[in-house]
Formats: structure tokens, C-alpha cells, sequence
């Protein structure tokens, strides 16, 4: 393997978990500074928490999308959605500042939002909940399909020359 070939190994799908699980952190103190008001906001920056305001549903969509990422359950949709509430961030609050997101104050909402694009596609890595779902279904389906077989009489099917001989002439 050079350092051109593309990283396919276990310990990429493990730092895929670590990408995931940091970002989530990252992602529910937002929420919670939203909802809850913890971490502190700066003197004069808390906005008051309301349900149905965008900040409310913001608040919700980070803290508990945050969660389900942390753990990794359901992590492609909630991914997808989360990414969709960045995008709208991005756009609605940070754009009519500046359309340069240095200026703007947006890189976290843009980070955010292609993390969480890159999470739809990736997957959420071995170390999820999703992932111990889908290995155990797989080993359910596997143990149907061996039962199956071994209850079901073997099938008679003519057999063929191989191709190639001259078996028939």
C-alpha cells in the first residue's frame, strides 16, 4: 500500500465512529446552548428559547440529532436531515451578514453541514448502534437461509456436459 491507494481498513471505519462521535459532541453543545442555555452563552448573547421559533426547532434538531449521531442509530437520515438544518442556517442567517463565511461567521455551519453530507454517504463506522443492528439481522438472515436449506429436499436438476466436451455427439 502507498500513501496513493485508497484507505480501506479497519481502522478507517473505526476513525469514521471517532469522526462521527466528535462531531456529534460538538454538534449537541449547540443544541443544548440553544435549549438549555449550558454551555453559557456569552453576557448578552443568550436568545430566549422558544418551541416553535426556528432557534426552538434548531435547539431540538441539535440536541437530539446530535444524540443519534453520538450513538450512532439511524445515522444516514438523521444525517441528512441535520445537513438540510445547516444548509438553512447557512443561508438564512449567516448569508445576509456577508456571503464569505469568514466574514459571516458561518465556516460552522458549512463544516457542519458537509460533515454531515459526508456521514449520508459514509455511514456511521463500526462502532455504532446501527451497525451491531445490521450485523445482527445479517446473522439472523443467514441462519433462516441455513435452515431453509437443510429442511428443503435437494433439488433433482439434469445435469449438463460441461462445455467443451464432446459428451452428445
Amino acid at each position: 500500500m502507498t500513501i496513493f491507494d485508497p484507505a480501506r481498513s479497519s481502522h478507517a471505519d473505526r476513525m469514521l465512529s471517532v469522526l462521527r462521535v466528535v462531531v456529534a459532541a460538538l454538534f449537541i453543545e449547540h443544541g443544548t446552548q440553544k435549549i438549555f442555555d449550558v454551555p453559557a452563552a456569552a453576557a448578552g448573547q443568550a436568545v430566549p428559547y422558544h418551541l416553535l421559533s426556528m432557534n426552538g426547532v434548531a435547539g431540538v434538531l441539535e440536541t437530539f440529532g446530535g444524540i443519534l449521531l453520538l450513538l450512532g442509530l439511524l445515522t444516514r437520515p438523521v444525517a441528512f436531515l441535520l445537513a438540510g438544518e445547516m444548509a438553512v442556517a447557512y443561508f438564512k442567517v449567516h448569508v445576509p451578514r456577508s456571503l464569505f463565511p469568514i466574514v459571516n461567521r458561518g465556516d460552522s455551519p458549512v463544516l457542519f453541514c458537509f460533515l454531515f453530507l459526508y456521514l449520508v454517504f459514509a455511514g456511521p463506522g463500526a462502532w455504532s448502534l446501527d451497525y451491531l443492528i445490521a450485523r445482527s439481522a445479517r446473522s439472523k438472515r443467514l441462519t433462516l437461509v441455513s435452515a431453509n436449506r437443510e429442511s428443503s429436499p435437494p433439488h433433482d436438476f439434469p445435469r449438463h456436459a460441461p462445455r467443451g466436451s464432446m459428451t452428445g455427439m
